[in-house]
């Protein structure tokens, strides 16, 4: 998995017992992507000259890039190719606007499948998102099955009143099954991406170490207001979003708006805050009864985003997917094993509540090795 906060690849090995349940994580790596490979991705999110040229070369160096992850993988568990039933291989997305245009829209991930297959030595499930477009739906967000699996009861064990948030680049909320509810799931809103930004234009890091910058500053009401007036916030689900919407330009823009010039740590602050209060008002509005919020995806390591989710959300039991026996960073890169696996079952994989597709879907296509 490679997602919107761009920082790099995340590659789980996963496992599932004999009926197809999911028995846990083997082993993990995290590569970040090349600084030039970067530039070149988040270059691509925008309309710009020779774009089909540039993004073929990149969608080369992205399946280069899984492929030296899943090597690692195998290195460290001392396993051959062999060993693999599939590789799911999601893509860098670069656009995403389903619906649109003509009715269809599309959604593009960058990737190179018959590469990666060429050069892991295993079948690669790709293209997961494209099918379930096709069918009407928004293509995203595709993990609240996964997550009900993992974090939803468990042998007929009682109903929990349970959501999960992978706050990644783009924040996405999973209001898991109970016996009076379907799966219900869809984009928030900003994640990690913004606030990425913003710390790497005005300090030259990455991101916000804990959010440390973010708790120094104070948050700018008229800019929180001014962000949080934008009409996606309203629209009712199936939604999803990307740096389509929620990018420089946005944020540029409401800067501009504001009366006096704001100082970085108080934008870096209200951007924060914007995190977690569009997560609590979505949980509060759709989830009313959640005892507990299961945190996973960057974000979760974001002690100051942590924290002001916990005040938003007083009611509510707000912790890292830890907890639970599936560690932040692993959580979405397993995911995608669990989708691929239902792509080479044939198990349709989409959930038409959560995405709006007209019904249920195999996802994905296979690249053999």
């Amino acid at each position: 998995m490679s997602g919107t906060s761009l920082d790099g690849v995340d590659g789980v090995l996963c496992r599932f017992d004999a009926q197809g349940r999911w028995a846990g994580v083997l082993g993990h790596v995290h590569q970040p992507f090349a600084a030039e490979l970067r530039q070149a991705l988040l270059a691509l999110q925008q309309a710009g000259p020779n774009e089909l040229h540039r993004a073929a070369l990149a969608a080369n160096a992205v399946a280069r890039a899984y492929a030296r992850v899943c090597a690692e993988l195998l290195q460290h568990q001392q396993l051959p190719a062999s060993a693999i039933r599939a590789i799911g291989a999601h893509g860098q997305t670069v656009r995403h606007q389903p619906g649109l245009h003509d009715g269809t829209g599309y959604t593009s991930q960058l990737n190179q499948p018959a590469l990666l297959a060429e050069l892991s030595g295993i079948d690669v499930i790709a293209d997961l998102r494209s099918r379930d477009v096709a069918a009407g739906g928004q293509g995203a967000p595709l993990v609240p099955p996964f997550h009900q699996a993992v974090f939803g009861p468990q042998d007929g064990a009682q109903a929990l009143a349970r959501a999960v948030v992978n706050i990644g680049g783009i924040s996405n909320l999973t209001l898991l099954a109970d016996a009076n509810q379907p799966l219900r799931g869809f984009d928030c809103g900003p994640g990690n991406a913004l606030l990425d930004h913003w710390c790497q234009q005005h300090l030259g890091h990455d991101y916000d170490a804990a959010g440390r910058w973010a708790a120094s500053g104070t948050v700018l009401p008229e800019l929180l207001s001014a962000l949080l007036a934008d009409p996606y916030f309203a629209v009712a689900p199936p939604k999803s979003t990307g740096r389509d919407l929620f990018n420089v330009a946005w944020l540029d823009a409401a800067l501009q708006r504001l009366a006096t010039p704001a100082r970085a740590e108080d934008v870096q602050a209200t951007l924060s805050q914007l995190t977690a209060q569009v997560i609590a008002a979505d949980l509060l509005r759709h989830a009313p009864q959640t005892s507990s919020l299961v945190v996973c995806g960057g974000g979760a390591l974001n002690t100051d985003l942590m924290q002001r989710l916990k005040i938003a959300l007083p009611a509510v039991t707000v912790m890292p997917s830890d907890q639970l026996g599936l560690p932040v960073l692993q959580v979405e890169a397993a995911a995608f094993a669990w989708l691929a696996r239902m792509h080479c079952h044939r198990q349709p994989a989409n959930n038409p509540a959560v995405t709006g597709a007209a019904g249920l879907r195999v996802l994905g296509a296979c690249y053999p090795a």
